[in-house]
This record gives C-alpha cells, structure tokens and sequence, in this order.
C-alpha cells in the first residue's frame, strides 16, 4: 500500500493589466492539473492533452516511489488582473465548470475595441488628428525586437488600434465599465453554459477566495490607543471574501457578486472608470437577473458602508493599487483547514513581470510628471513582498523550532510515561477505557511536574480557547466587522469568569480547580487536535523501515479522528446558533452551553479513542509503543510549546514553502523572462489589447509556463533521497510542452510561425 500526501496549493494572483490574458494560460495549466489529480485519484481516464501528462506523472510517482499524490487548489487570492483570473478559476475548481470556454473570449475580447465605451471613441477618422504623432511615438518607444516576435502583419493592427486609442476623448476613462462588467457575465455564463466535471476539492476541503479591491473615498476605522482611548482612521484596503465551506456548489456565489468582485479588482485608474454597485443594478436589471441576496452581500463585503446605509454610494478601484500582492488573507485562511493525511502546503505567487517598471522609470533623474505618475501609480503596487514571505518564513521556523523541542526533550517525555504506568502497559492492548483513564493520568501527572511553568501555560491555553469561541461564534453569527468581534470575546470573557474562571485558574504547582477541567473538556478542540497533529508526524518519524500497510490503518486513524475535530471548529455545524448570537447583547452564559451542547466534545472523544485504541491494538508492539507514548505524553510536549506557538497551535503542522511562476523561472524552452517572450508587457502593459496576436502569443506562453513550473513543483513533493531518472523531468515537460502546442495549434491561428519556432526549440 502507497503512502498518501496533499500538495496543497494557495495561489496568490498580481495584478498585470493585459498581462491577465498571460495569466489565463498560467490558471488555465494549473485548473488541468487539478482536473488530472482529480481523475487519476478517482481512476477516471482524464482528457488528452496537458491533463493526460499529468496523470502519467501521478501515476509513475506512485509507482516508482509508493506515493500517492494528490494535487488541490484550495485558497485563490488576487489582485487587478490576477484578481480577475483568481474569480474565474475559484469558480471552476468549487463548480467543476470549465475554463475551457474563457479562453476564446479573452482572445476575442481583451481588446480596445471591445472594451472602448463608445462614447470615449473618435467620432471619425480625423478626430483629434493631432494625436497621431503621439500613437507613433508610442509604437516607437514599444521596441522593435518585441514586434518582430509576432507576424508582420501584426504592427499594422497595433498602429491603427494604438492611433484610435490615443484619439479616444482625454480626461475620461476610454474603457467602458458596464461594457466591461457585462464581458465577465458573459464569460460565467458560457462557463455555465460548457460541460461540466467534479467539484475539484473532497468534500469537507473549503476553497477559499479573497479578491483585493481599493475603497477610493475610504472608510472609518476605530483605532484603540492609551490615550485617547479610541481614535477614527480613514481605511481604503477591502478584502471581498468567497467560501464554498467545502461542499458541492452550482455557483461559488452569485454570478452578478463574483462579476462585481471581478469588476472592481481591475478598474485600472485611468483606463477603466471606478465601479459602483449602482453599475450592477443597471446591468443585472438589463440582463433580467435576479439578485436576491444584495443586502447581505453589501452588508458582508461593505459593513462600514452599508452600516450607515451608504453601500450604493461606495467607489470602488483597482485592487492592485495598495495590496498587489495579497498573501495576508491567504496566510489567515489557513486556520481551520482539514487533514486527512500528510500535507505538503505550497504558496505560489504568479508574477507576470517580476521587476517590471514603466519605461519612464528606468533611466535618468524623474522629472515633476514622472514622479508624481510613480507616486500615485507605479510605487505602491511595485512593493516587494518580504514582508509576507518574512511572516511566512516565521511562521515556518517555528514550527521547525517546535520539532527541535520535541525531539529534544522526547526520551525524558518517555521516560516520565513509562515511570507513571509501568512497562506493563505496553504489553496489553489497548481499548477506549483503558486509553481514556491513561490520558487523564498522564495529564494530571503532566500538570503536576510542570511547576512555576504551568500556571503560564493554562492561562495561555484558556485565552486560546476563549479566541477559539469568539472566531467560531463570530461566523456562526455571520455580522461582519472586529468591532462586533471585539463586543463577542467580552461576552465570551465575561461568561467564562462567571463560570469559575476567574481566580481559579491554574497555580503555580500545577492545580486545576474542577471547574477549568470540565470548561476544557467542553470546549478545548485546539488541545486535541494539537495531540494528533504530534501523533501524525511522529507515526512520519518511524514509518521508515515498515510497510506501508502496516501502517495504514493506524495512519487513518489518527487523521479520521483529527478531521473530525476540525470539522467540528467550523461553522456550518452550528448555524443553529445564529439566532441566538445575534440575539445575545449581555450574558452569553446561555450561549456558551448551547455551543457546548453542539460541539458535544464528550461523544466525540468517545469515538477518537474508540477509533486509536483499535487502531493502535491492531500494530505490533514496536509501533504502538513509540505512538502510546506520544499520546499520553502530549500534555508535557504541549506545556514546552504552546507558549513558542504563541497560544494558537497550527492547523497544518508542517513548514510552508513558496514557490514562484513568473517568465524568469520557467526558462525550459528559452530564456530572457517577460522581455523574450510576452508582448503584454509593452504600452505600460496594456499591449495584449492593442492585438490578437500579442492575446495569442502571452496566452500560449501562460500555458507553457504554467506547464513548466507545476512539474518543477509536483517533482519537488518528493521525500528527501527519492530522485528522478536523470533527464526524465526534461522528458516529462517536453511532453507537456508538445501536448500544449497540440491542443492550441488549431485555435491560434495568428502566431502559427511561433507555434512552428516553438517546435525547433523544443525539439
């Protein structure tokens, strides 16, 4: 039997202006990945092409290396352009609808005379033909090495859609917002429309989608300082979230939301005009949509707004123009993921051009016009992303510092357990009662070796379980906002010192008065799931030298149990509550046995040891015992690092790693980045509209790109010593690369010189 992992994948989307037709190829490779890792693990035969590649690169894993590799998309966040295709892509992967039908519409109408309202173009060919020397200025300072990648024909296209572009009415947005907005309903409809598949996460598996949008004229913020005690700030970063909660969908929501989230995250300033909700009123009505959740969509995505009864009044922009790169929401969602087995969890940011600046910028002393354009502009959506990779670094190493400790202190843990029960133990099987009274033993015996150290960690962990029941009430609430989740934690405060928490929490000898244990037994899911998180990776610790049937039904175990736990920190268990959430303004004494009674804890433990004692009683000594001791020693390995966790524990146990793709990083084909290869990135990276051929040729390299990473990274999933052939990776993308150029050749019928170069240099 095979080991199984998850390559969990959240994707974090830059904005790129046309370069989001570069960025459909890219999306689009990384939807038939899922599509093939979804077909092989159901034993489906996947479509030909690129998908059929990927399901051979599965399947030889599995059978070469006795792993069982699944592939998943399950957080999608996006700015501007990346924005847009992160919509699109969440919706395929919660749907199971295809991407397949967007390709033509971005090749047919990303371009200046679709998207040109008609009321901003030159009423003739004469208008405002003064501005002619102006397109041909443009068109020079393009580069002529970039046009000679397309077919001549191609220039004389750029020039005269450049010349009505430059000649459209100035000082007003030449794009038209509506004419827009109705481009991306089109687009869910014929994705609706299109054959549909699976749902492409397991059930239970959330997706996630966070879409970055600039509130232009801003919103108010409380602030809490010493003094004053609150002050007002104006705030214009939103975040419009989508969850499908990890269950089958027709629509990860309705289609006017995602086509207004869409809409907003790439109102480009200057080229399209800001977006209202008014915008699409008009057209949901034009289209005779239905759109009868609008109050509760504003009230979630725009509370400040709709608060004080101003959601219609919002001006929304680019989302790019303060957060272009948004892993901050992306980092938050992993809290509360499930786990059914080992994972491997991944953040890929796609950068269409790394580095890339606006023409004026690179050379010279900036005159007034350039510094002000790269103020307001350029500046703040070319900020680096150290931050966010130094929070997830940090994140990483301490976890990495957590199985030190472990490690560390592991033989004096074991020798603590095996002195409290005796080396009998370990030569008697298991059963729930018997597992059920040895955790409660070592628990006690934990708390009593801890000393000064435990009143510091029960206080840490009963902070860490009100947070817990604060967030969990919070959504089962469903009212936006941290001032409405501020007013719940006091409740929660409140109510859990009236139950005995107040002076009667743990002492520096390690007491627990009654009433601590029996709230933690209550509501402490984070405890238990920290217990098996240490157990799975410690069953990781000494599998090396055991079958894997050995070990399957043990490994099972342990994340059946875990899942449950998880299952049971989410909110859709519990909405029952709502009512009663929104209802509590005082005591919420009430309250908390309620969710008490929901979470049911007693039960569920109940079935976890069940589950572990049979599954524990069914391996051989040499295996149970190193897993008992973990077990019942958890509470020692808990009070040594809580407290390095920072209170919270973590959901997926293992360190993050980042990878990127972006045009510098696939180089298997040729090199030379964005510059080589992307026409998009000319006029300030709106030349993908200026041409097919530019659409045609950024959209076949997305694909080849895409197609590249992705089996740089499926190959790094990899256990340490486990290799491929050498030359079998260049093989496997060569079949990748030629699978891609035979699926597009028929539709890209203006860069069929390049398809036909692209042939030679692949050889």
């Amino acid at each position: 039997m095979n080991r199984e992992k998850e390559l969990r994948l959240a994707l974090v989307c830059y904005g790129g202006i046309s370069l989001a037709v570069y960025m459909h190829g890219i999306t689009k490779e990384i939807w038939r990945l899922a599509r093939a890792s979804c077909a092989f693990h159901e034993g489906r035969t996947p479509a030909s092409g690129s998908q059929g590649v990927y399901r051979a690169l599965l399947q030889e894993i599995e059978n070469d290396h006795q792993l069982r590799l699944r592939v998943l998309v399950d957080i999608v966040a996006g700015a501007s352009a990346g924005g847009i295709n992160g919509v699109f892509l969440a919706q395929a992967i919660a749907t199971g609808q295809s991407l397949e039908p967007l390709t033509d519409l971005w090749l047919d109408s990303a371009d200046i005379e679709q998207l040109l309202d008609p009321d901003q173009a030159p009423a003739g060919p004469l208008s405002k033909i003064w501005a002619l020397p102006l397109a041909w200025v443009a068109q020079r300072r393009s580069g002529d090495p970039v046009d000679q990648l397309v077919e001549t024909s191609a220039r004389q296209e750029v020039r005269a859609k450049l010349s009505k572009f430059v000649r459209s009415r100035w000082f007003e947005p030449p794009f038209g917002g509506k004419r827009f907005l109705n481009l991306v309903l089109d687009a869910f409809e014929a994705m609706a429309a299109a054959p549909r598949g699976p749902r492409l996460l397991p059930e239970g598996q959330p997706l996630d989608l966070f879409v970055t949008v600039t509130d232009f004229t801003g919103h108010p913020e409380r602030l809490s300082l010493n003094s004053p005690p609150e002050v007002m700030e104006t705030e214009h970063r939103l975040v419009f979230p989508f969850s499908d909660h990890g269950t089958a969908c027709d629509t990860l929501a309705q289609i006017g939301e995602l086509a207004f989230a869409a809409r907003a995250t790439s109102s480009f300033p200057g080229a399209f005009p800001p977006v209202t909700v008014g915008e699409l009123d008009a057209v949901l009505a034009d289209r005779e949509i239905p759109w009868p959740e609008r109050t509760a969509f504003l009230n979630r995505m725009l509370p400040r707004h709709a608060a004080v009864g101003a959601a219609d009044k919002a001006v929304l922009i680019d989302g790019s123009v303060l957060v272009n790169a948004p892993f901050r929401p992306a980092i938050e969602a992993l809290r509360q993921r499930p786990a059914r087995r080992q994972v491997d969890r991944r953040f890929i940011y796609i950068d269409p051009f790394p580095g890339g600046k606006m023409d004026m910028m690179k050379s010279g002393v900036p005159g007034f016009f350039q510094t002000i354009i790269g103020a307001i502009s350029e500046l703040p959506r070319q900020q680096p992303i150290r931050d966010n990779l130094e929070a997830i670094a940090d994140r990483s190493q301490r976890i990495e510092r957590m199985a030190e400790i472990i490690a560390g202190i592991r033989p004096e843990v074991e020798a603590q357990v095996e002195a409290l029960f005796g080396y009998t133990l370990f030569l008697d099987h298991p059963t729930p009662a018997r597992l059920a009274n040895w955790r409660k033993r070592a628990q006690n015996a934990a708390a009593s070796k801890a000393g000064y150290g435990y009143a510091a960690y029960g206080h840490l962990k009963l902070a860490g379980v009100i947070e817990s029941i604060t967030q969990l009430l919070h959504g089962v609430g469903g009212e936006p906002g941290p001032q409405r989740w501020r007013h719940l934690q006091r409740l929660v405060t409140a109510a859990v010192k009236a139950k005995g928490m107040g002076e009667m929490g743990p002492t520096f000898t390690g007491g627990t008065s009654p009433e601590m244990i029996a709230f933690l037994r209550s509501y402490d899911i984070g405890f238990r799931i920290r217990r098996l998180r240490l157990m799975a990776r410690r069953l990781s610790d000494i599998e090396i030298g055991y079958d894997e049937g050995d070990l399957a039904g043990l490994r099972d175990a342990i994340y059946e149990s875990l899942a449950r736990y998880l299952d049971a920190k989410r909110t859709d268990p519990h909405l029952a509550l709502r009512r009663q959430v929104r209802a509590v303004r005082g005591d919420a004494s009430e309250l908390l046995d309620a969710l008490a009674e929901s979470l049911d804890l007693k039960t569920l433990d109940d079935e976890v040891e069940q589950r572990l004692a049979a599954a524990l009683a069914s391996v051989g000594r040499d295996i149970r015992r190193p897993m008992l001791l973990s077990y019942l020693g958890f509470p020692y390995f808990d009070v040594a690092t809580l407290p390095l966790l920072q209170g919270e524990g973590l959901d997926e146990f293992d360190a993050i790693k980042v990878d990127r793709i972006a045009p510098d990083d696939a180089t298997a084909i040729r090199a030379g980045g964005a510059e080589a290869t992307l026409k998009g990135i000319q006029f300030g990276s709106f030349g993908a509209f200026f041409s097919r051929a530019y659409r045609e040729n950024d959209y076949l390299w997305g694909r080849l790109h895409g197609a590249d990473r992705l089996i740089d990274i499926i190959v790094s999933t990899l256990p340490p010593g486990m290799r491929m052939k050498p030359g079998r990776v260049a093989q496997i993308k060569r079949d990748a690369f030629i699978a891609v150029l035979d699926e597009e050749e028929p539709r890209l019928r203006t860069i069929q010189p390049l398809i036909a170069s692209l042939r030679g240099e692949i050889g």
